[in-house]
């Protein structure tokens, strides 16, 4: 027999049963299946009405105390009638999900907006398992989905969970009865889209302050993820030296750069040229490039196991709390290579002759200025990873779920051009909020270099340059930075595809 939810609950985004099965309910992207009148009205003439009250039906009999919202008592006890039963745990991760004004329950309109989030994630589990493409679930497909994510089970227990769901007795599962069953059961981030959705490994704009990228399962059973590092590390080192050019303009013009020295593009390069000839354009970058490595490992073992005491190995974090993972894995890892910072920033500002190498301007920096030099600027370095991870990842987020829920059908893959997209909006939006941390932070590494300079604080920078060139001083050298985004983000993932095919990294 079929859950009393069932009639309820069905078609939830899409009631009208007319030939739209062949198409797809306005605005959802969700197929929709057989039977009902024609179409030809339209969604909104033929059964708005309709599925209003569809809803408001299933809200009042789940709203048990009748003051027009959902709390955790009114879902346990309503759901309860219907046959549905969930933990308290279950409970509140819809409401969480649903809660916009965080009143910490649901009212109808923010009900109606989480069953259409919901069934939409649902639909893309659902293509997801259906590995032949016919429809239907079955035991062997459910077998091999779960042995795609490191999680081995018999077939006998696959009928099991279908037995669970399968309420016609065919032993199969049909889109119907799958949402029936799992549509007020909170879901979580389905593994095709960490899959398809890496951002921190892939994209590199020369500032490694994101947030580090989720695995699934599977990945870290079978040693992917460290393939995906290492070509998420020669993707970088290859974009940071595509584009060290620009990056050495930014430095020169974040120092240099004034009201009476305006600098442009042109004429940075114009002098580079002239002082160091075309090489010199270079400076910095092979430092830039060496530090990829001990900063993205540390970065992902903090990451990791920070992880486990917020979480665990197999549940995927929530939004801030992978904001907070990230950013501490952030701070620990730019702690631990920060003197590589400084040096960067030294050797790109270096004039003619005046270094051999890293290692004689290493050796210039400890014996003039002492080892205190190697940590000028590591406060608003550290302040800035905040604020940049931050926006990055919320905006990033953002972009995802908006495709996800408009445009994603049969699979959570957005494609490429999607994909460098969100990566490039995302960190333009994360640099442009932490820039003048990031400027202070250069402007400190340089002036320590000064003979009979005055020592100088962030606060004491910020005053000056607000005083001296206005809020506008803060922002000197962003057009080089910006120009460098594109390139550096279409750069870094050509060349990490590349990789991953080398390294016999599986794509889906």
């Amino acid at each position: 027999r079929r859950s009393l939810a069932s009639p309820v609950m069905s078609g939830v985004l899409c009631p009208c049963g007319s030939p739209r099965a062949a198409g797809t309910a306005p605005g959802t992207g969700t197929e929709v299946s057989g039977g009902g009148s024609a179409g030809s009205c339209g969604w909104s003439l033929c059964e708005a009405s309709e599925q209003d009250r569809r809803l408001r039906a299933l809200f009042q009999k789940l709203d048990v105390n009748r003051d027009g919202a959902l709390c955790i008592h009114d879902l346990a006890v309503g759901l309860g009638r219907l046959g549905l039963h969930r933990t308290e745990l279950d409970l509140l991760k819809i409401v969480k999900a649903g809660d916009k004004d965080l009143d910490g329950q649901l009212d109808f309109e923010e009900f109606v907006h989480y069953l259409q989030d919901h069934e939409k994630k649902l639909r893309l589990v659902f293509k997801s398992l259906d590995k032949k493409n016919d429809g239907r679930i079955d035991a062997q497909e459910i077998v091999q989905s779960l042995r795609d994510l490191g999680v081995k089970i018999s077939e006998q227990q696959a009928e099991k969970i279908l037995k669970s769901m399968d309420k016609n007795g065919t032993m199969t599962i049909d889109w119907n009865e799958w949402r029936d069953y799992h549509l007020l059961h909170p879901v979580e981030n389905i593994p095709e889209i960490i899959l398809y959705w890496k951002h921190s490994t892939i994209f590199d704009v020369g500032e490694n302050l994101t947030v580090p990228d989720e695995f699934t399962v599977e990945e870290r059973q079978t040693g992917m993820w460290w393939r995906h590092l290492v070509a998420g590390g020669g993707a970088g080192a290859v974009s940071r030296t595509c584009t060290a050019p620009l990056d050495r303009l930014k430095v020169l013009m974040q120092v240099h750069a004034s009201r009476s020295n305006n600098m442009c593009i042109i004429g940075g390069f114009t002098q580079m040229i002239r002082e160091g000839g075309p090489r010199s354009l270079w400076r910095g970058n092979g430092i830039n490039v060496l530090k990829i490595a001990p900063e993205s490992a540390i970065k992902f073992m903090a990451y990791e196991q920070i992880k486990r005491f917020i979480g665990t190995d197999q549940e995927m974090l929530r939004i801030h709390e992978r904001l907070l993972a990230g950013s501490l894995a952030g701070a620990i890892a730019q702690s631990s290579i920060y003197p590589m910072e400084v040096l960067k920033t030294r050797m790109a500002l270096r004039k003619t002759g005046q270094y051999s190498g890293m290692l004689d301007c290493a050796k210039n920096i400890l014996s003039k200025e002492g080892m205190a030099a190697f940590y000028k600027g590591y406060i608003p370095n550290m302040l800035g990873i905040i604020p940049y991870a931050g926006i990055d990842l919320a905006v990033y987020e953002t972009l995802k779920n908006t495709w996800l829920q408009r445009y994603a059908v049969n699979s959570a893959d957005p494609g490429v051009f999607v994909l460098l997209a969100c990566g490039t909006i995302s960190s333009t939006c994360g640099q442009l909020a932490s820039y003048p941390l990031a400027l202070v932070r250069t402007r400190m590494q340089a002036q320590a270099s000064v003979e009979g300079a005055p020592e100088v604080t962030m606060r004491g920078l910020f005053k000056h340059i607000l005083k001296t060139e206005g809020a506008f001083g803060l922002y000197r050298g962003l057009a080089p930075n910006f120009m460098k985004v594109i390139p550096a983000v279409s750069i870094s993932y050509v060349v990490y595809e590349n990789l991953k095919m080398t390294l016999g990294v599986q794509s889906r």
